[in-house]
């Protein structure tokens, strides 16, 4: 497919990330450059975009352009806008929602296919997103590990100490009625994303508890190294947020973890999550 004439795509790092310049999410996309945009995604997992004022109802529609918004389990939407949430951390607050290395909510039997985060209000310094290349994460696993990991399931939960600290503040002051007290789910170790067809590593330290054919201090050895390993500084890049930027990843083959070293500043952004498909 031919380079779109009003996107340019400039990568930012060797493993992943790029910044597509050019369209103005507030006019609305053609089915054209949604088309260039998809792709964009697909090649390079996390795409940024640069100076763009979305109202809520202009972010919900830019993002419903690739896929169905869906409600997050635990805090509650935006007014208006149930599928928007807002991720805060306030001046008083020294956890950040979060704010460790995962994939968003892997704990359900149908995580989202990609998630877009929009600044809302920046701290003056700090505050970037890391995000790592699960697909490299798997591909340079010895023929060994790779084995070793063929066919096993993980189990995961949202209840895993460090990850529920990291959501505490917004569950006290926008947690949802009727959330659930834990969320558990069972998905392969190694994921075959559905449409690039590429193997990607489907742990994280923030939600995999074990493997279902082992107990927790069996697999503790296992997950520790793959842990470790799937945020190498090669498999990674970083994101420094400004005002007006967005962010779009695709959730099945990264990892991301926002930086908490801004503390006694604040920073408000707006999230939605799409929705997936069973992880296979």
């Amino acid at each position: 497919m031919p380079n779109h004439p009003d996107l340019t795509v400039r990568k930012i790092a060797g493993a992943l990330g790029a910044e597509l310049l050019g369209p103005d999410l507030a006019a609305g996309l053609t089915d054209d450059i949604v088309i260039h945009i998809r792709r964009a995604l697909l090649e390079n997992l996390v795409v940024f975009f640069r100076d763009q004022s979305l109202t809520p109802a202009q972010f919900q529609a830019f993002a419903s352009c690739f896929g169905t918004p869906v409600e997050y389990p635990f805090v509650k939407g935006i007014d208006g806008f149930p599928e928007i949430i807002q991720v805060a951390k306030l001046e008083h607050e020294t956890m950040n929602f979060g704010g460790i290395w995962h994939s968003d909510t892997v704990y359900l039997d149908r995580p989202p296919m990609g998630s877009l985060l929009q600044a809302q209000e920046l701290p003056p310094y700090g505050g970037d997103t890391l995000f790592a290349n699960q697909y490299l994460a798997y591909e340079t696993l010895s023929e060994g590990m790779k084995g070793t990991l063929d066919g096993l399931v993980a189990v995961n939960s949202s209840a895993k100490a460090d990850v529920t600290r990291t959501r505490e503040d917004r569950r006290t002051d926008s947690g949802r009625d009727d959330a659930k007290t834990g969320y558990v789910s069972e998905h392969p170790v190694i994921r075959t994303h559905p449409e690039t067809g590429r193997k990607a590593l489907y742990v994280n330290i923030a939600h995999t508890v074990r493997f279902t054919t082992m107990t927790e201090e069996e697999s503790a050895p296992i997950l520790q190294y793959l842990h470790a390993h799937q945020v190498k500084p090669e498999f990674t890049c970083r994101f420094a947020w400004k005002p007006g930027s967005i962010a779009f990843w695709d959730n099945r083959c990264t990892l991301h973890n926002p930086v908490n070293d801004y503390h006694g500043f604040h920073r408000i952004m707006h999230r939605i999550t799409l929705a997936g498909d069973t992880p296979r």
